[in-house]
Order: C-alpha cells, then sequence, then structure tokens
C-alpha cells in the first residue's frame, strides 16, 4: 500500500492550495490517509469496514 501509484489527493485540492491536503489509499482490507505535505510522517490505517461508515456518518454532518 506504500508505493506512491496508490495514493491519490482528494478532488477538492485546487491550484494554490493544492498540496494542503491529504491523500488517500485504498487497498482490499485497509484504507490509509497521511498528510500530502509530510508523506514519510506516520499514515494512519483502518479496516475498511470501519472507515467506509466513517465517511458517510461524516457526509450527513
Amino acid at each position: 500500500m506504500d508505493t506512491p501509484e496508490n495514493w491519490r489527493k482528494s478532488s477538492y485540492s485546487g491550484p494554490g492550495d493544492g498540496d494542503s491536503c491529504v491523500e488517500i489509499a485504498h487497498g482490499p482490507t485497509r484504507t490509509a490517509i497521511r498528510d500530502s505535505k509530510v508523506p514519510a510522517r506516520a499514515v494512519l490505517t483502518f479496516p475498511t469496514a470501519v472507515f467506509t461508515p466513517f465517511l458517510e456518518a461524516l457526509k450527513r454532518s
């Protein structure tokens, strides 16, 4: 999951502020997020079964 081609930035990242966002990588069973400004630092990983409902709850807020 650490290979660069697996990481993508949010579609909301635009010019000027495009490098101030998080990146996400999806795996078969895990989802990872990291700070795009310091990608070598810690990565947060979540089981996909937990991360997907978390995102849905954020959308409803």
